[in-house]
């Protein structure tokens, strides 16, 4: 079926949402919107499924709720009568529909004889993972987009572990997905109906409470966060999210009392309309926490996204002004500590493994290697994560001790399986705590680590290419670059190509080939001799192609000029 047979399908329904047709007969004259709404179904990347809201098959509507909800019932059902049982634990966000699509979503598995847990209000992501494993639920969703704009939502499954469903289960469910020819066939129960017969059961302080107790475990020096706790003054803006709802009660609870909330910022609005985007990677989701350090003299900012999974963090330097930490120094900084601290108390393990994606700096590596720690990568996602720490748990073989992204990703404890800004806002506020009675700062910190292990300069650039258009751009960009590799980028020397879909190593000079052991991923990374690189990652959720560098200098002038020159020449490698 094409897409304008799919477009007459759906404006001729007579039961089709009313809000639904409306948008759809706003844009009846916009065959390139048309196009784009109904030219294919919604797909799974790393995290899900994620898209514009709106009418159509490439667009996050109850539909393709009810569709994505019927493939992960069937995959329930598949796996007999006590994974119904056991069911699954959904948490949603406060975007536009979230709400809606939780409730739809728990419609679909009672249909299906499946159980539901639905959070009563918003709730942060990782409280979604760690409730899965506490109320040994058989998986679970989150209805969120993150922190893409609010035009988007989103869908995310998880495994029983709580980790974003791995591969082998995803697959699973978008072929049941796939199976569903009508998108409106999918029936969904009444919600009054499966809470009296107890397939529906809603939650909030059942989780809650020993969620925040085990938080309490990421805190490594306990005393002194307890003692002089309230000494930091810690800003917190959650960017109109769910990060405040526990953040501010778990930094309560070990000691932080000295907090200074971003007022605008704790109200829930599905439009976020304080920022341009609420991602706290970025420095313009802090100006608002930046006029609150100023005025009220924050020794650190910390900012979580409308989930709250991703953690960013600002700190003062010397010209007065605060400049906001990258993924990878936030991590760097985070893991050195850890280690650190466990080594000096004799309780680092001799099979000790931290876990990072193989687009995260390099810095970490070396800071576990000085440790006698083994660093292992895995491909972008966390659920890749997690499925490295099920397996240390199944073998024995590694002891986890930290996993993180490039991306302000971070897990410092096993009790959730997915990355966890509370858990992050915790360990950097007990480094920074750390600091403040040794008489610095994390920026000083970080001048420390790199004076001892190198200057990592890290980038990321983002070509956003929308629509079918865009879509075949990225497809030529890769295969083009995968079909004629380069020798050199930016004067430099390139030394070997990892392949991630062909599973293999290139050495440019020998042309020898190695096996890489990691399930495949479109992604190519280039290596120079001295172990820098560059990637390049279609996005699994966005309508991107991401270029990561991580560049290695003796000093930051070094390492920012060699940077430049190779970005550089990369995005015009890329344009020719």
């Amino acid at each position: 079926m094409n897409w304008q047979e799919e477009y007459q399908k759906w404006i001729k329904n007579e039961a089709l949402d009313n809000s639904l047709k409306a948008q759809l007969n706003k844009i009846a004259s916009d065959e390139t919107e048309l196009e784009d709404s109904f030219y294919r179904n919604m797909e799974f990347g790393t995290a899900g499924m994620r898209g514009v809201l709106g009418a159509g098959t490439n667009r996050m509507n109850i539909y393709t709720i009810r569709k994505a909800s019927f493939g992960l019932a069937q995959f329930v059902a598949e796996n007999g009568e006590e994974a119904k049982k056991r069911g699954i634990v959904i948490a949603y966000d406060p975007r536009h529909m979230s709400r809606e699509f939780a409730f739809e979503s728990a419609a679909v598995l009672g249909k299906h004889g499946v159980k539901s847990y639905v959070f009563e209000a918003l709730r942060p992501t990782p409280e979604l993972s760690f409730a899965v494993r506490f109320l040994n639920a058989f998986g679970g969703i989150v209805i969120t987009a993150s922190h893409n704009p609010p035009e988007y939502n989103g869908y995310k499954i998880y495994g029983e572990d709580g980790g974003q469903m791995p591969p082998t289960g995803a697959n699973a469910v978008t072929e049941y997905i796939d199976s569903v020819n009508d998108i409106f066939s999918v029936k969904v129960a009444d919600q009054e109906e499966l809470i009296n017969n107890g397939l529906l059961e809603v939650i909030s302080e059942k989780v809650d409470r020993p969620y925040l107790e085990k938080l309490k475990e990421v805190i490594v020096n306990k005393d002194l966060v307890h003692k002089q706790g309230k000494d930091l003054k810690i800003v917190f803006t959650p960017l109109h999210g769910t990060g405040g709802i526990l953040g501010v009660p778990a930094l309560e609870s070990v000691g932080f009392t000295n907090i200074i909330k971003v007022d605008e910022q704790f109200v829930n609005d599905p439009d976020f309309g304080t920022v341009k985007s609420p991602n706290p990677e970025n420095r313009e989701a802090f100006l608002l926490a930046i006029e609150y350090g100023k005025k009220h003299d924050g020794d650190i900012l910390v900012g979580t996204d409308p989930d709250a999974d991703r953690l960013g963090v600002a700190v003062r330097n010397h010209t007065g002004d605060y400049e906001i930490l990258s993924g990878n120094q936030i991590g760097a900084i985070i893991l050195h500590y850890l280690l650190k601290q466990k080594k000096a108390q004799n309780e680092l393990p001799k099979n000790a493994a931290v876990l990072k994606s193989i687009v995260t700096s390099n810095l970490g590596t070396t800071i576990a290697k000085h440790f006698d720690v083994q660093m292992i990568e895995v491909l972008t996602g966390f659920k890749f994560i997690a499925e490295q720490i099920k397996l240390f748990e199944e073998t024995g073989k590694h002891t986890f001790e930290f996993g993180y992204e490039e991306s302000n990703g971070y897990m410092v404890k096993s009790f959730t399986r997915d990355k966890d800004a509370i858990q992050a806002v915790l360990a950097i506020s007990e480094v920074a705590l750390v600091c403040k009675t040794e008489g610095r700062d994390l920026l000083a910190e970080l001048d420390q680590i790199y004076a001892e292990f190198g200057y990592y300069k890290e980038d990321l650039v983002s070509l956003t290419l929308s629509g079918k258009d865009g879509s075949e751009r990225i497809k030529e960009i890769t295969s083009g670059f995968r079909e004629q590799l380069p020798t050199s980028m930016g004067g430099f020397k390139i030394e070997r190509a990892e392949d991630y879909l062909r599973s293999e190593t290139t050495w440019i000079n020998s042309g020898e080939t190695e096996v890489i052991k990691l399930p495949t991923a479109d992604v190519i990374k280039c290596y120079f001799e001295d172990g820098s690189w560059f990637c390049l990652r279609p996005s699994g959720t966005e309508p991107k192609i991401k270029f990561y560098f991580s560049i290695r200098g003796e000093n930051q002038e070094e390492s920012t000029t060699k940077l430049e020159k190779i970005r550089t020449d990369l995005l015009a490698y890329i344009e020719a």
